[in-house]
Parts: structure tokens; sequence; C-alpha cells
């Protein structure tokens, strides 16, 4: 595909995100102009931008991957980010769900990366982008990110083997964490867990999703 000025990107990625909003994948209205305040084609590098409004995952540095905007979405949407929150992500990547995070909260963001690589990635994006209330932490996403815990949402963008624990223990009473969970760069579950006040634990499966490895103490083993 031949590049793409700046307003045939943003028509693509309009139509993207209308046929999203349409199909049911984008349900408030908040995620919605979200989506369309920070298009994806921001947070990829030059030659894939013409392919950004495609609902598939593309490169980014690292042979990492910026996922599919359907799956961007349900996972935003099954947070159920409210104004004012405090959100933990891990995996940081391109820098675009923080992004769209951010935007949800109108609050700060802290996410962790553990690739340098990305970490450069992400933060050179999100000043394009003109996000100023992402904190790009590098570090081992499993260990979560203590000095600003408790967390009232934490959204891990990787596949676990297991629910990793400090992301639990980090996790505010009536929080709720969202992470894929199964088998390394295979499928994998995605599981909407839930602190009761109480502090107990409930989790509940969305369904399948392919998620790149969570690499970490708490994760898997490089």
């Amino acid at each position: 595909m031949t590049s793409l000025d700046e307003e045939e990107l943003k028509k693509l990625w309009e139509r993207t995100v209308e046929r999203l909003f349409r199909e049911g994948i984008i349900k408030s209205e908040a995620v919605r102009r979200a989506f369309l305040k920070y298009p994806r084609y921001l947070f990829v590098e030059e030659r894939y931008r013409p392919y950004a409004h495609v609902d598939e995952p593309l490169p980014i540095p690292a042979g990492q991957t910026i996922s599919a905007p359907h799956m961007v979405a349900i996972m935003l949407e099954l947070s159920e980010l409210k104004p004012g929150m405090k959100v933990l992500e891990i995996g940081t990547g391109s820098g675009w769900n923080a992004a769209l995070i951010s935007e949800l909260v109108k609050t700060d963001v802290y996410t962790v990366e553990r690739i340098p690589e990305l970490v450069e990635f992400a933060r050179r994006n999100l000043e394009r982008a003109g996000v100023e209330n992402v904190h790009v932490i590098p570090g081992d996403g499993t260990k979560g990110f203590p000095p600003k815990a408790p967390y009232d949402r934490i959204i891990v963008t990787a596949g676990a083997p297991k629910i990793p624990e400090p992301l639990l223990e980090q996790l505010k009473p009536g929080g709720r964490l969202v992470i894929p969970v199964g088998r390394y760069h295979l499928w994998q579950d995605l599981y909407i867990v839930d602190k009761d006040l109480d502090g107990r634990i409930r989790k509940k499966v969305w369904g399948g999703v392919a998620f790149v490895p969570l690499i970490g103490e708490y994760g898997w083993r490089e």
C-alpha cells in the first residue's frame, strides 16, 4: 500500500471505530471517544501506518505486537474504567492502550514495560500524541508497581501462566484485574478478577484470546 496522508489515515480509522461501535464491540461512548482521540496510527512505525485501521495485530519493535482494535476495545470495556480511577497497566508496548486508558480515567496512568526499546518507543509515541499523564516505568511487570499501589484497575496485555500474586496484592478492595491466563504464545483465557471489599477474590472467564507471553519473575521465564 502506498503511504497515506493524515486526513486519509483519519478517515480510515474513523470507519473502523464506527464499525466496532455498530457491532457492539465498542459499547460505551467514552471508549468510542477515546479511540477517536488517540488513533492507532499514532502508535506504530511509519511503514505500518497505512494498515493501522485494519482490525488485526501489527508488529512493533522487539518482536512484539500492538493488539487488534477489537481486542483493545473489549479489554477496556471489561475494565469499566471511570474518571478518577488509579490504573496500572502491565505491558506498555506501543503506548496506545495506556493513552486510551488515560483518556478514560482523566488522571495519571502507570504502565510497566520490561523491554528498554519499547520503553523508548512508547514514550516517543505518547509524546507525539500529546499524552501527558502516562508514566512509562521500565521493569518486571509481574511484580506490579508497589510505589503507587493500591490500584482501582490493573490491565495486563500479555498472557501469564497464572495470575501473578503481586498484582492481586496491589489491587484495591473493590478493584478489578483483567488478564489473559494460559499457554505460552498460544491461546489463553481472558480472566476478569474482582477483589471484594473484604479482600476475597472472584474470577470469571470472558473467553479465549491470544497474547504474547508475560515474561518475569511471576510469569514465564525467558
